[in-house]
């Protein structure tokens, strides 16, 4: 869950680590197409994808009686934590049940070859140029193209009224985004380099679908979430690891709360 909250939010991955290439392990090398696997996997990523689980989620709340919508017309709390917090479960259920049906590890999928403790490291060092970058590009877009913000007021920030309204949202913004987001972002990546096309193909195809995702939040939001989406998968596919982008996500999106609610209090 990128969700830059306006005057916030993009860079490019940057083995600020050190790393020597000559002496890190590298990415692990993809399978090649497999006969009978293409249809199967498809209908693996797209289920994966967030889409159909949240709209078959959105489905069953309101069937239960939850209002979308909360009487001032802003989405309502209760609603999208709800959701989120169903989606995280069902989306990261689904990755780990197609893992293990076709034998793969969830612990390779996520860590790689790589020291976690090396990428995590070098997710933390990416989370500072990674804001002021996205901040960067949104008053980029504001001012060559202003009519792409359609959305002057970002329709989540109310959600950060009070100091306990925040801190849920924090910890939902941390599963949504840094977990569930990321190890959905690798295990798609990993099917499109195994059996649809390639790793960078899935890469473009699902950071475009990232960014539409938070069209409610202005197109302005779209450009800047899909190139954040684009720049965290390109981190996956060039160190085979899903670590620091999780570490990264993670700081960018408690980064955005914090200086929103700094910003409500002023």
């Amino acid at each position: 869950m990128a969700v830059p909250v306006r005057g916030l939010g993009l860079d490019q991955p940057a083995d600020v680590a050190g790393a020597d290439s000559e002496t890190d392990p590298a990415a692990p090398a993809p399978e090649g197409p497999v006969p009978g696997r293409v249809v199967p996997s498809l209908v693996e990523v797209i289920l994966c994808s967030g889409f159909p689980t949240q709209l078959v989620l959105a489905g069953l709340l309101a069937a239960a009686g939850f209002a979308a919508l909360a009487p001032t017309g802003e989405p309502s709390y209760g609603y999208i934590v709800t959701l989120t917090l169903l989606d995280v479960l069902v989306v990261l259920g689904l990755v780990v049940t197609f893992l293990h049906a076709r034998d793969e590890s969830v612990r390779e999928l996520v860590f790689g070859a790589r020291p976690p403790e090396r990428e995590a490291a070098l997710g933390v060092l990416l989370t500072p140029p990674i804001v002021v970058a996205a901040i960067g590009l949104l008053l980029l877009i504001g001012w060559l193209a202003p009519a792409l913000r359609n959305v002057p007021d970002n329709p989540f920030a109310a959600m950060l009224a009070t100091p306990g309204r925040a801190l849920l949202f924090a910890l939902v913004v941390v599963l949504a985004g840094g977990l569930r987001e990321e190890l959905q972002r690798a295990f798609i990546l990993r099917r499109f380099d195994q059996h649809l096309g390639g790793g960078w193909l899935g890469l473009v195809l699902f950071s475009i679908a990232f960014g539409l995702g938070h069209a409610i939040q202005g197109w302005d939001t779209v450009i800047v979430t899909g190139a954040l989406g684009a720049l965290w998968g390109a981190l996956y596919l060039t160190r085979g690891s899903a670590v620091a982008a999780m570490v990264s996500h993670t700081g960018f999106n408690l980064t955005q709360i914090a200086l929103a609610v700094a910003a409500g209090t002023q």
